[in-house]
């Protein structure tokens, strides 16, 4: 089963990019999941759409041969980061690789309550038209307080959160078989 994992922040020591780096690692018997890199995409430029530049039309591809998407996001004054607005964006305009992929969101911050504003609005984006990802229903992952739950040397520890996430993933990989 082949993942393409999008991680909306730039930050190089990102808590979500250890997250999507831990579903990768964990899981790699059973998915083959690349992360994309959308750091380097311009801003979305309606000018520009008929020809994406080579970083967009990169990443376009690995979703359109992907079995699904992978969303792993922070929170930014209650909604996603920029960086992940604007690629979606450039999707929306450039191929629409989105539309009809299953596709599952993860999360995590240092609050308490995790990612939950910013999953709600990048659900509502999910479903726009121009998008039409089909969101894996039922089963979010908002991890709270994430610093609490690596160790020293940045790998995920806390059992309850490994389990927790086993089971997502589970339904995910079903979610996959079931709408593809």
């Amino acid at each position: 089963m082949k993942i393409a994992a999008i991680v909306g922040s730039n930050r190089e020591d990102s808590y979500n990019k250890k997250v999507a780096t831990f579903i990768q690692d964990r899981y790699r018997d059973s998915m083959d999941i690349e992360l994309i890199n959308i750091r380097d995409f311009p801003l979305y430029n309606q000018d520009d759409e008929e020809v994406p530049p080579e970083t967009v039309q990169s990443a376009v591809e690995q979703i359109h041969n992907s079995d699904g998407i992978l969303f792993v996001t922070p929170e930014y004054n209650h909604s996603i980061p920029a960086v992940l607005k604007n690629a979606i964006d450039w999707f929306s305009r450039s191929g629409r690789p989105t539309a009809g992929k299953p596709t599952m969101i993860a999360g995590a911050s240092q609050g308490a309550l995790g990612t939950v504003r910013s999953q709600l609005h990048l659900r509502q984006i999910l479903n726009a038209p121009g998008v039409s990802a089909k969101v894996l229903p039922q089963n979010e992952i908002f991890l709270g307080t994430i610093q609490d739950k690596f160790d020293d040397n940045g790998q995920l520890t806390d059992p309850g959160t490994i389990d927790f996430i086993d089971n997502v993933v589970t339904n995910f990989k079903d979610w996959i078989n079931q709408v593809s």
